[in-house]
């Protein structure tokens, strides 16, 4: 049965809206308030127009570096979706918690913090951080400011427990990606004197169709990781828009595409690929009629791979948290490779729930999944407390 506590304050997180383009700092004041009541004091980081913030706390010994217990407060819209009920309030049927967010992620915030009051009256001699950010779900934003000043401290944690949802399974790799808008800048011409002009969609289909031929490469060669269920990196064109009119040579097209990379992938060296193919093979060829042409390629968004080793310490401890020998890698992206990557925190990803009710109306966590977590943060209390 799962604990009464845990159940409770996933009503109220859900109750929060906390939709990526709306403010958490609702949210945010209820956890901080709920920690003050506990005796633990924690810090904020805010964004940079100060409408959100991470919150970052330690139970123990500050001092000492501890386990990491992550994840973001944001959610994804509703908009459009039909729901059978007020999606910011639970509603409990055949096993399930319905509400936005109960899967994806505050049933495992929830978790946490019902778990608080346990872990300070048994006593730390390892101490649990508590890292709680912003903006994940629109390129993992926020956590990377609360990182900034993770690694400006004297201590950092020693590793990061990333609640995604999991079905409580040890998710030891991700792929990274990374996402980049492309400007091609032509000339315009009337199309019976298309020689004169630069048709810059026609100088974006080439470079569309070199991408598809890194793809394609890639998928014949390698590299390849089998945990994944697609085992190599891939590239891929999202959106393409540009041209006003037949009979105009076009000006501009903009293009948007990305790489998600396993691992053992370089994306820089991806990205120079895309560099000298747009600035060493196709620029020349439209300052050949033009110098005012040329293409802008802009990486908006970064978000490392997560790549642990099997046999490192922090996954086989966590296995044992999780009562399993077993492990896995999963396509979509989270905080932990930016742990890992940017700031040295060992990171594995294990939280309740299932990523296929993620994100879809009517979005739910099976009660069962809360109690998976609640055995799973027990057995992390007899490893890390004194009594």
């Amino acid at each position: 049965m799962a604990d009464s506590t845990s159940l409770d304050l996933l009503r109220k997180l859900v109750a929060f809206d906390t939709t990526s383009r709306e403010s958490n700092l609702q949210l945010i004041a209820f956890v901080q308030d709920y920690l003050d009541g506990l005796g633990v004091a924690s810090q904020l980081v805010h964004s940079e127009d100060e409408t959100k913030a991470n919150l970052y706390a330690t139970l123990g010994d500050p001092d000492k570096s501890g386990v990491m217990l992550s994840g973001h407060t944001d959610v994804v819209p509703v908009d459009g979706q039909a729901w059978d009920s007020d999606p910011f309030e639970i509603i409990e049927h055949d096993g399930r918690l319905h509400g936005r967010g109960t899967c994806d992620m505050k049933g495992f915030i929830a978790v946490t913090l019902a778990m608080v009051p346990q872990f300070l009256e048994r006593g730390l001699e390892t101490p649990i951080h508590l890292a709680f950010s912003y903006d994940e779900e629109v390129g993992c934003i926020g956590v990377r400011r609360l990182i900034d000043k993770l690694n400006g401290m004297p201590v950092k944690p020693a590793m990061a427990i990333i609640g995604e949802p999991t079905e409580m399974g040890v998710i030891v790799g991700h792929k990274g990606k990374r996402s980049y808008a492309a400007h091609v800048r032509g000339l315009e011409a009337h199309s019976s004197l298309a020689p004169q002009g630069v048709n810059a969609i026609e100088y974006a289909a080439e470079f569309i169709a070199h991408l598809k031929g890194m793809a394609r490469k890639i998928e014949r060669d390698g590299p390849f990781d089998e945990d994944y269920d697609v085992t190599h990196t891939t590239v891929h064109t999202g959106v393409i828009n540009g041209g006003t009119a037949l009979n105009i040579v076009p000006k501009d097209c903009r293009i948007e595409f990305e790489f998600r990379y396993i691992g053992t992938d370089d994306p820089d060296a991806l990205e120079s690929q895309i560099h000298s193919f747009a600035f060493d093979t196709l620029t020349p060829m439209m300052h050949a009629v033009n110098k005012d042409t040329g293409i802008e390629i802009e990486c908006y968004n970064d978000m490392p791979a997560l790549d642990m080793n099997a046999d490192d310490e922090v996954v086989t401890f966590i296995k044992a948290l999780a009562g399993r020998n077993d492990h896995a890698k999963i396509a979509f992206g989270t905080e932990a490779g930016l742990f890992q990557q940017r700031s040295g925190i060992p990171s594995v990803v294990c939280g309740p729930g299932s990523i296929n009710q993620a994100h879809k109306p009517n979005e739910f966590i099976e009660i069962s999944q809360i109690e998976e977590c609640e055995k799973f943060m027990a057995r992390l209390m007899d490893r890390v407390c004194e009594r």
